[in-house]
């Protein structure tokens, strides 16, 4: 059978501008002699919906759509499309299903719904879902298709070993039903590693089942979540035949009997991927956003330097703006590094020094300015007149600020609430600082773009005299592996100690990941690219006390 993958950009709610799409990825299909487009989940609504999908307008507005869809397949009747849509289910439970439909020939030829509805780290599928009531193939042409979508094709008890999640296996159940062919439709986010598992998670299937294996995953960001595509033609032996590239969109077709010459693309991995993988996100949270440009705050630092090296990389020098605003505690080289960056990347940015302003603070504080207890109030003065600056500017031009701080930060409360953490996205929010500086020496590959005066200068805020980040917070080393057991790996604070880190230590970076929720929880949304990252993956109380020691 001759299939055509059609890994797209769908965008959350534009539900005519994803059929638009549909329809002309399937008349390139139809031209090319296709059999059968396939589309990822839930592409016809784009993929996460969310609370979308308990509005009843816009399940309607699915329908509605679906109904066009079907009228148009009679003019394609020799390609069929399948593709991923919310359906109605009238018996008990939620009321809608997370479908596969096959449309042919100006019908529904097949549908076919979501068994594994995943509840663990973003995803919340529960919330809206019901579970496939059964599992069947579906006869197309000379093929018995076996289709799953997105994490039915997760639960391998022979791949994961005691990690399984769930009782039930859908793909093992459409090759014990006599599929001769499968076919996963996806939504599977990006995050560093996930790549290389999905990969030989796919393979294994069609090795075990020695069935060709056709996965079609989702390309594009929305909100905070990136998704890589990678989508894979893999032969019966586990060998691919296909495999499309990382973080754009792709359309190739296959003949499933006789695949041909190989067609594998390069595939990115390690650092390479997660800066395409933030270029992307930045890319198109600007763009389904409705903005045109952006405007960073330059410190002279790395965490803001890397930030406008991935802009650029994602929306075009031309579009980017900086900002630098020295405070009487800034060094003369902060705003020097920070305009030989600016030249480095071709980008405005325009010089505005706070002291005048910050002077006036503090005459106006009076007695709230002096005394004990007044050196965190008085840096965190400037961090928020430069976010007032910044966000000034935004309104004033409709630019999009984007915050700096990295996940380290983030995690110890190392910024300053309506300051620095002020802008519509956060670039580096699921970014250790350990990866900034991987980050930022891959950037200078060929090339200085980040000045080596930044790469070299101790990490500082230069909110008082002779401040660095390593004064007041762990080495960076430490700290980013301390946060790893905690944050991704879910280890208790002993466990971690026992892993041969001070007690000292891991109780002050425990303690302070806790006692920060509050601020975290009025940050900007930002670019997911760990297994665990702050925002809708990780729901923390923030009145609570917990005692870990």
């Amino acid at each position: 059978m001759r299939i055509t993958l059609a890994q797209l950009n769908p965008t959350v709610g534009d539900i005519q501008g994803n059929m638009l799409k549909m329809i002309d990825a399937w008349e390139q299909g139809s031209r090319g002699n296709s059999d059968l487009v396939v589309f990822p989940e839930l592409f016809l609504p784009g993929y996460p919906p969310r609370d979308l999908l308990e509005k009843a307008w816009f399940i309607e507005q699915n329908q509605q759509a679906l109904q066009k869809i079907i009228n148009v397949s009679g003019s394609y009747s020799h390609t069929g499309i399948l593709f991923g849509i919310p359906q109605i289910n009238n018996g008990t439970g939620k009321g809608l299903y997370n479908s596969a439909l096959l449309v042919y020939r100006g019908q529904i030829l097949a549908s076919r719904h979501k068994s594994l509805l995943p509840v663990y780290d973003f995803f919340d599928e529960a919330r809206y879902f019901d579970p496939a009531p059964d599992i069947l193939t579906v006869p197309f042409k000379e093929e018995v298709l076996g289709i799953s979508i997105c994490e039915d094709a997760w639960n391998d008890p022979r791949f994961w070993n005691s990690r399984s999640n769930y009782s039930f296996n859908p793909i093992a159940a459409l090759a014990a039903q006599g599929a001769t062919l499968l076919i996963n439709i996806s939504a599977s986010p990006f995050h560093a590693g996930k790549e290389e598992t999905r990969y030989r998670l796919i393979c294994n299937h069609a090795r075990r089942h020695a069935l060709p294996f056709i996965y079609v995953n989702q390309v594009g960001a929305n909100d905070e979540l990136i998704f890589d595509g990678r989508s894979m033609c893999i032969d019966r032996s586990g060998k691919p035949f296909l495999t499309a590239p990382a973080y754009e969109e792709y359309q190739a077709t296959v003949d499933t009997r006789t695949p041909g010459s190989e067609r594998l693309h390069r595939p990115d991995c390690g650092i390479e991927s997660v800066y395409r993988a933030l270029g992307l996100g930045i890319k198109d949270y600007v763009r389904k956003c409705g903005f045109k440009k952006v405007l960073i705050g330059l410190s002279g630092g790395i965490d803001s330097a890397l930030t406008a090296c991935l802009a650029v990389q994602a929306v075009g020098k031309e579009n980017v703006r900086a900002i630098s605003m020295p405070s009487p505690f800034s060094s003369s080289g902060s705003v020097d590094d920070s305009r030989k960056l600016a030249q480095n990347l071709g980008i405005e940015c325009n010089v505005l020094p706070i002291g005048e302003i910050y002077h006036s603070y503090v005459r106006t504080l009076g007695d709230a300015s002096t005394g004990e207890s007044t050196e965190i109030t008085l840096g965190n003065i400037q961090a928020r007149i430069r976010g007032s600056i910044l966000m000034a500017i935004s309104n004033k031009y409709g630019y999009l600020l984007l915050s700096t701080g990295n996940k380290s930060e983030l995690a110890v409360g190392y910024c300053t609430l309506y300051g620095d953490m002020s802008g519509g996205l956060n670039v580096l929010a699921d970014v250790p600082k350990t990866t900034v500086y991987e980050l930022a020496h891959y950037i200078n590959r060929d090339g200085e773009l980040i000045p080596h005066e930044i790469l070299s200068k101790p990490p500082s805020a230069e909110l008082k005299p002779g401040q660095t980040d390593q004064d007041e917070l762990p080495p960076y080393d430490i700290l980013d592996l301390i946060l790893h057991y905690y944050i991704e790996g879910g280890y208790s604070p002993q466990q971690i100690i026992d892993l041969g880190f001070g007690p000292v230590t891991v109780k002050w970076v425990i303690q302070a990941v806790d006692q920060n929720e509050y601020k975290r929880r009025q940050a900007a949304p930002g670019l997911k690219i760990t297994a665990k990252a702050f925002g809708i993956g990780r729901r923390m109380p923030v009145a609570a006390h917990v005692k870990h020691f």
